[in-house]
């Protein structure tokens, strides 16, 4: 141990007599790269809590005393650890400094009109925090306070109810016959982009939903495909395949420019249907319909290219079929592209950057643009060179065979 202190971030060494030695960092950045350093030595340890949680009521002498509201609901325990509630904030005054960003910025999103929070709760702790929380977030207004505060006063937050996520149908408990993975386990296995895909599909909101992995089932029928990428193949194949053959087309018959024209009016009016069927699931927190939505607009854009190049067998950038289906295909890309964004943003900004454009282009108040209302001139706007077998949404490399 002694030999590896020297590769350790700096920190305070504590030592007593029959118990394990105690690190002590002030950063918790420091922390986790001291958790490198041990693990590749095969070292066995154990992170500290930074808070003590306590609770604000329980069945015990201290406890503050919950309210009897009902003759059946007398005598009862209400549970909650507060600082679980406030945590969020730090959280992001640190993730700001992290960034190189002013702290005090987290008021911008958690204190003004302009910005919502949203917090995803499970069902069986709803009951509870979110009673908890509304009455701190309240209280720190003081005795004028209001569901709807003014600028720099605490927001209500929007809560999201979700059900529990089963581990192959059990709930998942360290304590199980087969434990859960930690996040950074499956990261051994999956994208983050292909993780949240399918996360965001489970439609949670409804019910509890299996998780089931196919690299952590040891009864996994090698004959069956790995549900977890059900929706990664969207990205990985479907979509992946389309962006490119965009780019390519462009690059090989229009010197790496998009052709100038109107996007045809049928996919303009499909594309137009599709974001407002979208917006109004976010706005239901039907996020699993988010992800159909989606999946369904995006699964035909290569059979509309396809049947709209298919008659042709000598390509060039002279033909009016190539030029209007790469126009159109154009369009059908920046639509999937937005609603995907907050779902694949490593792919999505990928494509983004290889289109050359800034961040307006996710802006949502832009969601019926075309592509040239980003462009300064269309007729000169150039591409970012597409290099062969380059993939906006790359397989983990344990998928590929």
């Amino acid at each position: 141990m002694a030999a590896l202190e020297k590769d350790l971030p700096p920190h305070e060494r504590f030592e007593e007599p029959n118990k394990p030695i105690r690190l002590v960092f002030k950063l918790l950045a420091d922390r986790e790269k001291a958790n490198e350093v041990l693990g590749r030595a095969g070292i066995r340890y154990r992170n500290g809590k930074t808070l003590v949680p306590f609770r604000l009521t329980g069945n015990i002498e201290w406890g503050l005393p919950a309210p009897d509201l009902e003759d059946d609901l007398k005598g009862l325990t209400f549970w909650v650890w507060p600082e679980s509630l406030w945590a969020p904030i730090p959280f992001s005054a640190c993730y700001l400094e992290s960034q190189g960003r002013d702290r005090a910025e987290w008021k911008d999103w958690w204190a003004s009109k302009e910005a919502r929070v949203y917090q995803f709760i499970g069902e069986d702790n709803v009951y509870f925090y979110s009673l908890a929380e509304m009455s701190m977030f309240m209280g720190d207004q003081g005795r004028e306070f209001s569901e709807e505060p003014e600028n720099g006063a605490l927001q209500l937050p929007g809560l999201i109810v979700n059900n529990h996520i089963l581990f192959f149908d059990k709930k998942a408990s360290s304590s199980g016959e087969i434990p859960p993975p930690m996040a950074r386990d499956l990261l051994n296995y999956y994208t983050p982009d292909q993780l949240r895909a399918h996360f965001i599909s489970l439609g949670l909101g409804i019910r509890s939903v299996g998780f089931k992995p196919r690299p952590l089932n040891p009864g996994a029928d090698p004959q069956e495909g790995d549900p977890v990428l059900k929706e990664g193949n969207l990205l990985c194949n479907s979509f992946n395949r389309a962006v490119r053959t965009c780019f390519y087309t462009a690059q090989n018959y229009f010197e790496g420019k998009i052709p100038t024209g109107d996007v045809s009016q049928e996919v303009l009016e499909e594309s137009s249907k599709t974001l407002l069927d979208y917006e109004a699931a976010m706005h239901r927190r039907e996020f699993h319909q988010v992800m159909a939505i989606t999946g369904n607009y995006i699964r035909p854009i290569t059979k509309y290219w396809s049947a709209a190049v298919k008659t042709n067998t000598e390509l060039s950038g002279s033909d009016p079929i190539l030029c209007r289906a790469l126009i159109d295909t154009f369009h059908r890309v920046r639509t999937a592209s937005l609603m995907l964004h907050p779902i694949a943003p490593f792919g999505t900004e990928m494509i983004r950057e290889y289109l050359g454009f800034d961040a307006s282009f996710w802006s949502w108040d832009r969601a019926f643009d075309t592509v040239y209302a980003f462009m300064e001139d269309p007729a000169k706007h150039t591409l970012k060179v597409l290099a062969p077998r380059v993939d906006f949404f790359p397989k983990h490399p344990s998928q590929v065979k």
